[in-house]
């Protein structure tokens, strides 16, 4: 977005037309001769009716969302759910500003920095637009301000770019901007504490070799991983996995790999309920763990069975209807005609492979797991349990 749009859309003639519009097929409204600017006004409605759900706050307030920016930016769910307070805090990587706005609330004062003028000021607007009054946002690099701030802060939390110069995704926080491990050691004498949210495809055990003595949360969101964040705190180290919406399991992190998977099922009559761990804990490594006491695990990318109901898991909890061997004349006959929801876990055939040997279609009549225990494979049919 160049500032020239931004301008435009800064208007009040422009902003009333937005509002007036919000809920318009984005197209008709481009099309529309009676709507000055109407091409800026039909993006930034599109914009926004994507981003109802994932930043409610800038849809309510008609927030002005560049497209780069909105796309990289954490949903609010996800920012929220960053175990950060205190007096004073550093954003390392505005953006947007998400982040920011969720630091915003949880501490006195927080400085952020955005190197693009361009974004800066459109963040300064929406946090306006959104009543904020304790962020500064300073128009340079992290690099720049952490080399000529004199303040100290109770907390940095950093974001880095994960996109390269051809958009490619990046991993290793190293090629990412800013690279926080080159930084790190100027970045513990700015704050006490230090914040980094990662890929979810950063492997948990790196935070250990890059940083020491952290801690490492995985948070998912709807059943996706999201996030990885690591806790430079000065605290006992922990491995966490959290789902927003369902809670969290916490593990000291030298005692995340003492628990171990079984080693063969009980008779599976026996087993009266199936739950799906949640990504976090698969992603964490800790669905050993998380099951410890409540239901048997065989691996970390499969199911837990139980013959009681599991209180106080992280994951999609059902009842178990029956049970079947995956090459059973018993199965072939209990599917026979069948719409069928699939849940796979640890299990080689895809579910177009599933439904191709037993001719049947993808849908919500029924819902099974197809699954491998002990290298058997098994075809597990459900229903919904409520309490």
């Amino acid at each position: 977005m160049t500032l020239a749009e931004f301008e435009i859309l800064c208007s009040e003639e422009v902003r009333r037309a937005v509002d007036e519009n919000i809920a318009r097929d984005p197209v008709s409204i481009a099309l529309d001769k009676r709507i000055e600017h109407a091409s800026l006004v039909a993006t930034q409605v599109k914009r926004l009716q994507r981003a109802k759900s994932k930043l409610p706050s800038y849809y309510a307030v008609r927030a002005i969302l560049p497209p780069r920016a909105y796309e990289q930016s954490s949903s609010e769910l996800c920012a929220a759910e960053n175990n950060l307070s205190g007096t004073s805090a550093l954003d390392l990587t505005c953006g947007l500003g998400v982040d920011t706005l969720a630091l915003s609330r949880k501490f006195s004062r927080v400085v952020s920095c955005e190197r693009d003028e361009v974004l800066a000021s459109i963040t300064r607007y929406n946090l306006r637009l959104l009543g904020v009054e304790n962020v500064t946002i300073e128009n340079c690099s992290a690099e720049e301000y952490l080399e000529k701030t004199t303040d100290h802060f109770d907390w940095i939390f950093v974001d880095p770019d994960r996109r390269g110069e051809k958009g490619e995704k990046l991993v290793l926080l190293e090629e990412c901007s800013p690279d926080v491990v080159a930084l790190f050691p100027r970045i513990m004498e700015v704050a006490d504490r230090l914040c980094i949210k990662s890929s979810p495809l950063f492997d948990t055990a790196e935070a250990e070799r890059k940083f020491g003595n952290c801690s490492v949360e995985v948070l998912s969101l709807a059943g996706e991983c999201k996030q990885v964040n690591i806790y430079v705190d000065g605290g006992a180290p922990t491995l966490s996995a959290a789902a927003v919406g369902m809670g969290r399991f916490e593990v000291d992190r030298s005692k995340a790999d003492s628990y171990s998977f079984a080693d063969a099922p009980v008779e599976l009559s026996e087993y009266k309920y199936l739950t799906i761990p949640d990504v976090a804990l698969v992603h964490s490594r800790l669905v050993a763990a998380a099951f410890a006491g409540k239901a048997d695990v065989w691996s970390n990318n499969g199911v837990a069975l139980s013959r009681e109901y599991p209180e106080n898991v992280l994951g999609r909890i059902f009842k178990i209807d029956e049970i079947f061997d995956f090459g059973s004349k018993e199965l072939k006959r209990a599917l026979k005609g069948k719409k069928i929801e699939i849940f796979r876990r640890d299990f080689p055939n895809s579910n177009s492979e599933i439904c191709r040997k037993f001719s049947v279609k993808e849908g919500a009549a029924e819902r099974w797991c197809f699954t491998r225990i002990c290298g058997k494979l098994l075809a597990i049919k459900l229903v919904p349990h409520q309490r």
